[in-house]
């Protein structure tokens, strides 16, 4: 089982109904659906499915908030959301190649919460938590435990910053970042800010996404004080994921002076046709969020049924060609260990 922090995720109670969806992002977290047979009956699927959901959860534990709930179609076991967030049997299938660490990262861990492998900028795991598990998520075994660090150790952590003056990039991603604390946050970014060589911030984030309200005025306050330049990745992987609360909060993160990027993967099951890869662009573009990244699957243990091969995820992009203006199609790529940056396919 993956050992994540859930200092905010406590479990809900069994009875209790449904949040409004305009309830405080942190109750949302707190009160996100975390019992396999719950989210089956809530969209009401066949019982069918509920030995398969839980042979999955007891590898990775389901975790799926009420806003992004909502926008799941009822009695519909294929629907795009759904895919990505109910587990199935077919994740304790062992595949070959299939692995718990598929990017390599434990070899490029130089100091507690940071990874470091490419050039001119580095990552830190600025929370072991997540709004939604995805179940296809390349750090569903990641060891969360080991790369906490406490403010002291972060103090620790970022000598290895502010000795690297090649460095100009910081990366905050987790777990999800913006799971953590304003107050924790802000922390962070001011001690990123104070190495004169660091020039952007970026934040790797699902959370305005899942949880929209989570782009309020806490986190604005810290966001357009820093000094550094801001670029927020989002992880969108279908058109239906964003609604009117989605681009309201893409709004306010544009406003604070923040580029807005956005990463897919292409998943079986959920993108993987012209039709909704052409539709999902548009919709971001709509929301104020440029394509960027359409990855292929990284090889997760527990992941292989969203697999697309190659040839495939080609013939989809050169079929986006055809029906989209260059802008708008994200680049094809994989991340491969040891290689100095993403792949192009």
């Amino acid at each position: 089982m993956i050992t994540r922090s859930n200092a905010l995720l406590q479990r809900p109670d069994p009875e209790t109904k449904p949040l409004p969806v305009q309830a405080r992002w942190q109750t949302q977290l707190a009160r996100a659906i975390r019992d396999p047979r719950e989210l089956c009956r809530r969209l009401g699927l066949d019982e069918a499915f509920w030995p398969g959901a839980e042979r999955g959860h007891a590898l990775f534990e389901v975790r799926v908030p009420e806003t992004y709930l909502s926008r799941i179609r009822p009695g519909d076991p294929s629907d795009p959301l759904l895919r990505q967030v109910l587990p199935l049997g077919e994740e304790a299938v062992s595949t070959a190649g299939y692995v718990a660490d598929p990017l390599a990262e434990a070899e490029h861990a130089p100091a507690p919460g940071l990874i470091h492998k490419y050039a001119g900028r580095v990552l830190l795991i600025a929370s072991p938590a997540c709004a939604v598990n995805c179940r296809y998520c390349f750090r569903r075994h990641f060891p969360y435990a080991e790369n906490a660090p406490s403010r002291a150790q972060w103090d620790e952590s970022l000598e290895h910053v502010r000795r690297d003056a090649t460095l100009h990039e910081a990366i905050l991603s987790g777990g999800d970042p913006l799971a953590a604390s304003d107050r924790q946050l802000a922390w962070l970014v001011e001690r990123l800010e104070a190495i004169p060589h660091l020039k952007r911030l970026r934040i790797h984030t699902r959370l305005p996404v899942v949880i929209p309200e989570r782009i309020d005025e806490a986190l604005l306050g810290w966001l357009t004080a820093t000094r550094l330049q801001k670029v927020v990745v989002l992880h969108i992987n279908h058109a239906h994921e964003i609604d009117a609360a989605v681009i309201a909060a893409c709004r306010k993160l544009s406003a604070a002076g923040v580029t807005l990027l956005n990463q897919s993967v292409l998943l079986r099951g959920v993108n993987d046709s012209v039709t909704a890869l052409a539709a999902l662009s548009e919709r971001l573009f709509e929301a104020g969020i440029l394509p960027y990244y359409l990855h292929v699957l990284d090889p997760v243990a527990g992941a292989a049924h969203f697999d697309v091969a190659d040839a495939e995820a080609r013939e989809l992009v050169a079929g986006l060609r055809e029906v989209l203006p260059g802008f708008l199609i994200p680049r094809l790529v994989r991340e491969i260990p040891g290689e100095g940056s993403k792949t192009p396919l």
